[in-house]
């Protein structure tokens, strides 16, 4: 990880969050693995209360078991949970963007500029730029909708997926192509077109299913 510095302490935790949520869910840090406060914040050079703040909110959200005077542990992934989260992500997220065509965008312009985002990510080959971008473009989707409920429950099934072989060549062709598809969404919601949109976000979401799958099942 590259260090932290510069950074106010609210925003720090945050860093950490997505630095440390990028680790497990692209599979560099393996089931099993354990999280220690100090060396943690030692390698980010940072203090280790946003760290420990951090992963106890990544604790909160499944991705890890603290355990006492351990550590915090990555923790392991069925397929069978894989495939529920997938069928609940599609399910939601596929209502979402239809009632989000139904509505009418309220900010395009802010939409854009996450997808620009996620396009530089690509352009740049930096993965766990991608995986925090592409996470802040579909809740700025999502949000649009004006259902806080709806977007915790998205979001909470985006953030428990594993994304295990994202950086392999299947998965870095995938990346190119969630790109135009980012654009095409934000075109379809302003369009209006409420079928166009739900048939795009079911093949964008399930477009990473085998990919996944594959690469969690070398992990069992």
């Amino acid at each position: 990880m590259e260090l932290l510095q510069g950074i106010a302490a609210g925003n720090l935790r945050e860093q950490v969050v997505e630095r440390v949520r990028a680790e497990i869910v692209s599979g560099r840090t393996p089931p099993g693995s354990v999280y220690s406060v100090p060396g943690l914040a030692t390698e980010l050079g940072v203090s280790t209360t946003p760290v420990r703040e951090a992963l106890l909110e990544l604790t909160r959200g499944g991705l890890l078991v603290a355990m006492r005077n351990r550590g915090f542990r990555v923790e392991r992934l069925s397929l069978q949970a894989l495939d529920d989260l997938f069928t609940m992500r599609e399910l939601l997220e596929r209502f979402a963007l239809e009632t989000l065509a139904r509505q009418g965008l309220k900010d395009r312009d802010a939409l854009v500029g996450h997808a620009d985002d996620v396009a530089r990510a690509v352009e740049s080959s930096d993965v766990p730029s991608y995986i925090a971008s592409d996470r802040s473009f579909h809740e700025a989707m999502v949000e649009q909708v004006g259902n806080p409920l709806l977007t915790r429950m998205v979001m909470q099934l985006r953030d428990d997926m594993r994304l295990y072989g994202i950086d392999s060549a299947d998965g870095v062709q995938r990346q190119k192509e969630s790109v135009g598809e980012h654009y095409q969404m934000i075109e379809l919601a302003e369009q209006r077109d409420v079928q166009a949109i739900g048939g795009l976000i079911s093949r964008h979401i399930l477009a990473w299913k085998p990919l996944f799958k594959a690469a969690l099942d070398t992990q069992n």
